[in-house]
């Protein structure tokens, strides 16, 4: 699985760069069909915002959190992520 960190409007740091590939690197043991995912990381006037595009065999997912800051934004993003790969999951055992 590739994780691939891009921004909008503000600098990568390495803190937050390993954040990111901390939190995601996580999904490897219960996501078997993810093949890449993309996460944006931006800051428009007062929202912090974290999309994520995510590509599992078959489909293409894009979903986005906001929050008070970055970190909490990526928290709230893999959490949803977690419940698309589950969702994608159960479709595919239909």
């Amino acid at each position: 699985m590739q994780i691939t960190v891009k921004t909008r409007n503000i600098e990568l740091t390495d803190a937050l760069n390993d954040f990111v590939h901390d939190k995601f690197s996580k999904l490897e043991r219960q996501a078997e069909g993810v093949k890449e995912i993309l996460v944006t990381l931006s800051v428009e006037k007062l929202e912090q915002k974290a999309e994520a595009v995510v590509q599992v065999v078959g489909d293409t997912y894009h979903t986005e959190a906001v929050g008070d800051d970055l970190y909490a934004a990526v928290d709230v993003l893999l959490d949803k992520v977690v419940r698309l790969i589950v969702k994608h999951k159960e479709k595919l055992q239909k």
